[in-house]
């Protein structure tokens, strides 16, 4: 960590987190009201109508939870039927240059789910496995909507704090709408034009085959006269003497996918190597951007929340518990990663900075560190270097990060709810050790909104451990491992954890494409996004219904260090408790095998 350029970078990324998150919110706050006026009104407010025509939606017309979250879930259903049906017909469909076939019947339920639940987990290789049209129509569709729909939860839970003894959250057909129009669409456009300045690629040519400077040797087995292989001395196939002379070079529309993927906290990528690939992610500069872009709208949820409730000091004291938990995490990162592995120092084949395997040479090891925190801190799951080979510890704050809930920053909307459900949580706790009657911005937190936090807690918790034990003693699970003992299952929770977060990112030594792996993590990113979300909608619903009381001697503070240190606490308490049995087996222990001398590693 001697690193002079990866301190300045990581000053240089928290501070424009800090200086963007006032203007985003002030923005996000504009959007978010109906009756507010932006710059964009002149040229959108006519579609934003016509929308509203054609959807026969009546935009003043606000929906309690229950009709809010019905709506939600019926559009996301309709969405992700939509999303199979092109999966499974692609071959009959345009923009498919390459010839591909359609997707069996458990890969796309797996990829329609994974899309729709903003978790974008892909199983398979996105450039040799689906079409432009699939990729464009299919599941960029949801790379929009599904960020949509966070971004309308959370402006729904933050209604549901802020008004008194109302029965109604808002209009999600206008929350749906305005957040694509006003926000997503316009950012992206922009974002894609400076990609391509980098050197992006967007177009819809068939893929390309150049031949290669430098011919390349091919080692396969030489059948012999008998049918079989011949054998070398030592007993292994000898290999045939053959040489690739060209290389495909995939092609498409990539920058326009690679916007909304980051914007939207996605994470999905049109290449199967996500950013680290140089037509997603060509420069150091584009690297930077795309890191920033990820925590750019949850960071900015935290000051519309704040000026919403009427408490900007409380919005800033919740950004800061994210900020302190990414910052621990990078650093820790950071280290393992510059560290190395020392069995491969040893061996002299772990260069001076630090463990570079599966990484690009052209990030380095803290880029790589950043992005990594960064992704999974914010349910995004895109990724510049490969997880898997990652040093344990390194590879243990990804993981960690997801099972904490994904509320550092979070997925667009996801961090702000699943926080606030956190801040609930705290104050309640708080409330008992004091004595005192638990009340959160003078509104009274009473059993049922206790049990539906606590319920939208365990369940994603539920399903990474009773899902990832199922796989970890199932034929169909251990024989998808690409590594056995501890490794393997770090693979395994790692592949649960981040399905049911709603992250996306994988240990990739993971054959997910199974017919079992494929349904219980399509399971377990339902469960992780939708239940969540009716859970956090009932909340919303009940605490909007609630009276609020002035402030008075008994009012419990919610900004300040205090709070900030009594949210932290409660958040880490959660996660300790619940993953740090399956974690001491997984990469802690295979930690401590790295670095023990006489073990087998």
């Amino acid at each position: 960590m001697n690193d002079s350029y990866g301190w300045m970078q990581l000053a240089l990324f928290t501070g424009l987190l800090f200086l963007l998150t006032k203007p985003v919110g002030i923005y996000l706050t504009a959007i978010l009201d109906p009756t507010a006026k932006t710059l964009l009104d002149p040229a959108v407010k006519p579609l934003e109508r016509l929308l509203y025509r054609l959807l026969a939606v009546d935009p003043g017309r606000e929906q309690d939870w229950l009709s809010y979250g019905t709506s939600l879930l019926l559009f996301s259903l309709t969405g992700l039927v939509f999303t199979y049906a092109i999966l499974r017909l692609q071959h009959l469909l345009p923009l498919n240059p390459q010839g591909f076939g359609p997707l069996s019947r458990d890969l796309a339920f797996n990829t329609a789910i994974s899309f729709a639940t903003n978790t974008n987990w892909q199983s398979y290789s996105g450039e040799a496995t689906l079409s432009y049209f699939s990729q464009m129509v299919g599941l960029a569709f949801h790379n929009f909507a599904s960020a949509a729909t966070g971004i309308a939860v959370a402006a729904a839970l933050t209604r549901g704090i802020a008004r008194r003894t109302s029965a109604t959250i808002g209009n999600f057909w206008t929350d749906l709408v305005r957040v694509n129009l006003y926000l997503l669409l316009p950012l992206c456009l922009a974002y894609a034009i400076f990609l391509l300045s980098q050197g992006a690629i967007q177009n819809f040519k068939p893929y390309e085959t150049v031949r290669l400077v430098e011919s390349s040797p091919v080692q396969s087995p030489q059948q012999g006269s008998t049918g079989g292989f011949e054998s070398a001395a030592e007993g292994r196939p000898t290999p045939a003497g053959k040489r690739t002379e060209t290389q495909v070079i995939a092609q498409g529309p990539l920058a326009s996918q690679a916007a909304i993927k980051m914007l939207g906290t996605n994470g999905g990528g049109f290449m199967n190597a996500n950013a680290a690939h140089p037509y997603e992610n060509p420069t150091p500069l584009s690297n930077f951007i795309q890191i920033l872009s990820i925590f750019l709208i949850p960071s900015g949820l935290t000051w519309y929340y704040g000026r919403t409730v009427g408490n900007r000091r409380h919005g800033w004291t919740v950004w800061g518990a994210m900020t302190l938990f990414f910052l621990v995490g990078v650093l820790i990162l950071w280290q393992a990663e510059a560290a190395g592995n020392p069995r491969l120092t040893a061996l002299g084949l772990d260069p001076a900075g630090g463990n570079m395997e599966g990484k690009e040479v052209r990030f380095g090891v803290f880029a790589s560190a950043l992005f990594a925190a960064v992704t999974t801190d914010a349910s995004c799951g895109a990724v510049n270097a490969m997880h898997d080979s990652f040093t344990p510890l390194g590879g243990l704050i990804p993981l960690i990060n997801i099972q904490l809930g994904e509320v550092v920053f979070g997925g667009v909307g996801a961090g702000l709810y699943g926080m606030l459900v956190f801040v609930i949580l705290t104050v309640f706790l708080a409330g008992l050790m004091v004595g005192r009657t638990p009340e959160y911005l003078g509104k009274k937190i009473e059993a049922y909104d206790i049990k539906v936090s606590a319920l939208a807690v365990l369940v994603p918790s539920i399903a990474i451990l009773g899902l990832g034990a199922w796989a970890a003693i199932s034929a169909w699970g251990t024989a998808a491992l690409g590594n056995a003992g501890p490794h393997g299952l770090s693979e395994v929770l790692y592949a649960y954890s981040s399905a049911a977060g709603n992250n996306g990112s994988a240990f990739a030594g993971l054959n997910a494409n199974s017919p079992w792996i494929n349904m219980t993590l399509a399971l377990a990113m339902l469960v992780g996004r939708f239940l969540v979300i009716i859970l956090v909608l009932a909340l919303a619903g009940s605490l909007a219904r609630k009276k609020q009381a002035p402030p008075h001697a008994g009012t419990f503070p919610v900004s300040g260090p205090t709070f900030l240190v009594l949210l932290a606490g409660t958040i880490l308490i959660v996660g300790a408790l619940t993953f740090m049995p399956a974690l001491a087996l997984g990469p802690i222990l295979e930690h401590f095998l790295m670095t023990a001398s006489g073990t087998l590693y």
